[in-house]
């Protein structure tokens, strides 16, 4: 059977009439298509099954290419200059999550390895990141609150005697009178690990399945704004937590909502317990970091790698703190012991996995939203690709292997990422020099950090927030760029700082598409008038000197016509042309009553007082000063139904008053919803004369169009 011509007027220079004609689409047996796809998804062929292998361990494709004398040194230079970066920050980094430092530098040795292995970016750097590590901290915080355990780390629990319990026998007691069934040994620093574990297997897990079903998607929905803002709002909440180690006051860690505030009046309540040797170790330890990222932020281009400020601050806070005896004679709180060789793996408790599983997802999300855009930023600015889905599965494994070996989430870090690229590295062989680094320390350096001060890592923590914090300094900027993405940034920033960082995350997610669904609901209308001397139209509103087609309104609506707008649609139609098709219809019918009824009592003057010859005049009112309504539909990208009901809607309304609705620069989606609803009719006979390739086509339909000798109803 043919298929029914479709085509839309174009009037060429010639004024001779044009047919554009659809092509027409073989429509492909969908159950045919499934089967294909299903039967070569489930074939297994050597070379299919090398690919497979290649594609999951993308190491195997690019390592046997490397080129040695090329790339060997700017790898080992930015492996080592990473390395000895993150040794200070897996110690610091450690106090945000609220777990011993030797679960930090594990975290940081797996996930460099794991992502040499599995990841398609060359320059990213994997491990621990301050806002994974804050997350994993709050969860492991409250559930540690939720077991009776005191959150306080330098606490030592009170009996009823007044006697000093030792720490371990009072945890494990809380433990066993909370959470039944577990090993009576295990304390504090087990069970928080164990929660830390099981969450970071469940993120992994999710993460694993996103990748398998392709749900990358996801991250499409956290705008800049949003992870700005929530970056932003975190780092607060990160910088407050630390704030009682800068002065070395113990109060309660904060927990819930609203931890931000509360913690501040706290903090206040207790200024007065300071201790003075934490107040000045943190003081010029700020002094010494600032400085140094300044200087290095403005001869960066003569530097050949970052000063490793941290290290150095640590290196000798550690040996004044040791022999200056700053834990025993000032009562500064130190790290403590950090066990030396890897803990035997255990596997992550899955009874505590369903307790963690709801705040696994928010973290899998924001640690695989901020590996991707850090991925795709080093991609576009060396001109390599990467694949987003295997992107998930490296980051999910980089979750679930590690938290068998007593690690936590991980995530790519901005800081760290840039510093990798500024100083020459060219693959992934970097975080195996980085990981080796880590190494070293795990097997022999780690007890020499014992005597470092907590506020020393306080420090460390929160210079590393410089960055984020200068986001304030953008806001006007930002404003005068876009308004909404500042109003969205500045909502997700509060919400995160104020309320929670998971339910700032939603809060800014949801806030930023009930923007755009709004900026949908009520977007710019506008008449068009032609520029002179051309056949283009733009708004008459926005731009001078355009002249007015005498007999024609234009009507332009810029977004898709769907259920929740369509009555300001109509509004904003009915108020541009100054006509309301419902309410002149029903005024010429009042006026049509009140005419029969003076001719049947005789009268021969109507109710205006005029003669009836004179009152077709009257009927025509002043406002209808157009014959033809041109609606510009290359801004309504699709239809529903609500929406090709609206516009069946005015072309009714409107014909009763004599006047034609000609529609223009329609895509080919809203043709065929178009058709569809039947808006041509059922066998679009009258399409060529209701649809049409151009503005100024329709235009010219119009002024063609024959005046029809009485106007009136």
């Amino acid at each position: 059977m043919e298929r029914p011509l479709e085509a839309t007027r174009m009037e060429n220079t010639t004024s001779a009439c044009v047919l554009m004609e659809r092509k027409t689409h073989v429509k492909m047996n969908r159950k045919q298509v499934m089967l294909a796809k299903l039967r070569k998804s489930c074939s297994c062929t050597p070379q299919k099954l090398k690919n497979f292998l290649m594609d999951f361990l993308p190491v195997l494709r690019w390592l046997p290419k490397y080129k040695c004398k090329e790339y060997i040194w700017g790898d080992v230079m930015s492996g080592l200059v990473i390395g000895i970066i993150l040794v200070p920050q897996a110690i610091a980094y450690s106090l945000l999550a609220g777990l011993k430092p030797i679960y930090s530098l594990y975290t940081s040795f797996f996930a460099n390895i794991i992502y040499f292995l599995m990841g398609t970016s060359r320059h990213v750097s994997v491990g621990i990141f301050s806002l994974i590590s804050l997350m994993v901290g709050q969860v492991v915080d409250r559930e540690l609150l939720l077991a009776g355990f005191d959150l306080n780390d330098d606490a030592s629990p009170v009996l009823g005697d007044g006697s000093l319990q030792n720490d371990t026998q009072s945890n494990t007691t809380a433990f066993n009178l909370t959470i039944a069934g577990m090993n009576a040994e295990c304390g504090k620093e087990c069970y928080a690990i164990g929660i830390a574990t099981a969450l970071t297997f469940v993120a992994g897990v999710y993460q694993v399945l996103m990748g398998i079903f392709r749900l990358g998607f996801i991250s499409m929905y956290l705008s800049e704004a949003v992870l700005d803002g929530f970056a932003t709002g975190a780092s607060l909440t990160i910088l407050t937590a630390q704030v009682k180690y800068l002065i070395g006051i113990k109060i309660p860690r904060s927990q819930g909502h609203g931890m931000l505030v509360i913690t501040w009046i706290n903090v206040f309540r207790n200024i007065s317990q300071a201790n003075i040797c934490d107040v000045i170790t943190s003081a010029i330890c700020i002094l010494v970091l600032v400085t140094a990222k300044e200087l290095g932020d403005r001869y960066k281009h003569k530097l050949k790698f970052p000063l490793p400020t941290e290290l150095v601050v640590i290196v000798v806070a550690t040996l004044v703190s040791h022999y200056g005896k700053l834990n025993e004679v000032y009562a500064s709180s130190v790290s403590g012991a950090i066990p030396t060789g890897f803990i035997p793996p255990k596997v992550p408790p899955f009874n505590l996995m369903l307790r963690v599983a709801v705040d696994a997802l928010p973290l899998a999300i924001v640690s695989f939203v901020f590996t991707v855009s850090l991925s795709e930023m080093c991609a576009k600015k060396y001109a390599y690709s990467i694949k987003a889905n295997q992107e998930m599965f490296a980051v999910g494994f980089c979750n679930i292997i590690p938290s068998f070996f007593h690690s936590f989430a991980t995530s790519a870090a901005l800081a760290k990422t840039l510093v990798k690229t500024s100083t020459g590295c060219q693959t992934q062989v970097s975080g195996v020099i980085s990981a080796m680094v880590v190494l070293l320390v795990l097997l022999f350096l780690a007890p020499l950090f014992y005597s470092l001060q907590k506020c020393v890592l306080a420090c460390i923590i929160i210079v590393s927030l410089r960055g984020a914090l200068r986001k304030f300094r953008d806001v006007p900027s930002r404003y005068h760029v876009n308004k909404v993405d500042t109003f969205v940034w500045i909502v997700t920033m509060s919400a995160s700082a104020l309320i929670s960082t998971e339910i700032g995350l939603l809060v800014g997610i949801v806030f930023s598409l009930l923007c755009i669904i709004v900026r949908t609901q009520r977007p710019r209308t506008a008449l068009l008038g032609q520029i002179q001397d051309t056949n283009f139209y733009e708004d008459d509103l926005e731009y001078e000197n355009l002249s007015s087609i005498p007999k024609v309104k234009i009507f332009r609506f810029e977004a898709p016509l769907y259920y929740a707008n369509k009555d300001y649609f109509l509004k904003s139609l009915y108020r541009l042309t100054n006509l309301d098709p419902n309410l002149e219809v029903a005024r010429r019918k009042k006026y049509e009553k009140k005419e029969k009824r003076h001719l049947k009592k005789g009268d021969h003057t109507t109710a205006n007082g005029l003669g009836i010859g004179e009152t077709t005049l009257q009927l025509v009112p002043k406002q209808t000063d157009f014959q033809a309504l041109v609606v510009d539909c290359s801004s309504i990208l699709f239809l529903d139904t609500t929406g090709i009901n609206t516009l069946k809607e005015i072309l009714k309304d409107y014909k009763d008053l004599n006047i034609s609705v000609l529609l223009a620069c329609c895509n080919p989606s809203v043709i065929d919803s178009l058709k569809r609803g039947g808006y041509f009719g059922k066998d679009f006979g009258s399409m060529q004369e209701m649809l049409f390739y151009s503005i100024h086509n329709a235009v010219q339909f119009a002024k063609d169009q024959k005046l029809p000798a009485d106007c009136s109803v």
